[in-house]
């Protein structure tokens, strides 16, 4: 079968279909220009070098072409803008990008993606702003947010979504930590301060979920002066011992006084900083800057895809690694699987 074909037709439907197509990729790219590029507004309330080395793994961690947008308060409590720049795939593109431009924190978070604030004073000057964008609270101690929920409203009116970042990791971890070095051992004792109350209530349910359950030891300490007592106490009644992230365990003279009651009496000691260890502790189970940025920003992304007017969505820190002192458990007689190896574990037992 023979069919004629008029090539000035063909011609004709093939630069109807270009111009159909350039048409089409003009609509594309003038909606892109007009859909706000994904951003992160950060405020940031001190200078601690941890808070400021988690800011700069989220910077670092910016997809192509989203906004980036730090703000620092002044002593005063005021916003100070800091520069606004571009996310690119390129790092010294990123660079150039810095100092693009700044605003006040009220006019850049009422159109923000996502804001994030570092910090407690970060945190109280966040909750006191108006907005309804999600809102993660990032590198709180247990005990802050426990303040925070305390004394906060905008915090218990769950008008908006809020995310808390807890610093530390979980006392179930801790405790899975204690239990991976110690297996036959059962007994954790610690000295508390009142205001740890919400830290000994973790420890003590995380404790009878134990196999078989742990059995918690725990004497209180009102003040300094009270320490020793509280100590001398404790000790007998333990196998080992873990030093809070409360008021005791930011105290390094408090901190001092627990590590040298435990080396006195042959006790490993516990925790949940690298500081611990290095000072005398046996192991604590860390979390790290980098892993906490990574962590803020999944936990942004649950935010974004949930309702509002629902409670916060609180969130202990995944441990990074475990630090071990060798020195320290070869004092006990205690030899331990690899540090890579007791982070595995913690992780198949989470």
């Amino acid at each position: 079968m023979f069919v004629a074909v008029n090539p000035f037709i063909s011609l004709f439907r093939k630069r109807l279909h270009r111009g159909a197509l350039a048409a089409l990729a003009m609509g594309v790219a003038l909606l892109g220009a007009h859909m706000p590029a994904a951003g992160l507004t950060v405020l940031m309330g001190d200078e601690l070098a941890a808070h400021s080395e988690f800011v700069q793994h989220l910077r670092a961690g910016q997809e192509p072409g989203s906004r980036f947008e730090l703000m620092r308060l002044s002593p005063g409590g005021a916003d100070m803008p800091q520069a606004t720049e571009t996310a690119s795939a390129d790092p010294e593109q990123r660079s150039a990008n810095t100092g693009v431009r700044t605003r006040s924190l009220r006019a850049s978070a009422s159109d923000a993606n996502l804001t994030m604030a570092v910090g407690l004073p970060a945190a109280r000057a966040a909750l006191e702003r108006p907005g309804q964008q999600p809102l993660v609270l990032a590198m709180l101690s247990r005990l802050d947010y426990e303040n925070l929920r305390a004394t906060s409203p905008a915090l218990r009116r769950g008008d908006r979504r809020v995310g808390v970042l807890l610093r530390d990791p979980a006392m179930a971890d801790q405790l899975a930590l204690v239990g991976a070095v110690l297996p036959h051992k059962q007994r954790i004792g610690m000295v508390a301060t009142p205001e740890s109350e919400p830290l000994v209530r973790e420890l003590q349910r995380a404790a009878q979920g134990g196999n078989p359950p742990w059995d918690v030891q725990v004497e209180y300490a009102p003040d300094a002066k009270s320490l020793a007592a509280a100590l001398r106490a404790v000790v007998p009644r333990s196998d080992a011992l873990m030093v809070l992230p409360d008021l005791i365990g930011d105290s390094q003279a408090a901190t001092l006084s627990v590590l040298r009651a435990g080396a006195e009496a042959g006790l490993p000691v516990f925790g949940a900083s690298e500081g611990l260890v290095r000072s005398g502790g046996l192991a604590a189970a860390v979390s790290t800057p980098a892993q906490l940025a990574q962590q803020a920003r999944l936990l942004g992304q649950k935010l974004a895809g949930s309702g509002g007017g629902a409670s916060p969505l609180v969130e202990s820190a995944t441990p990074a690694a475990v630090r071990v002192n060798v020195t320290v458990a070869r004092g006990l007689g205690l030899r331990l699987p690899e540090e890579r190896e007791l982070a595995e574990r913690l992780t198949v037992m989470r």
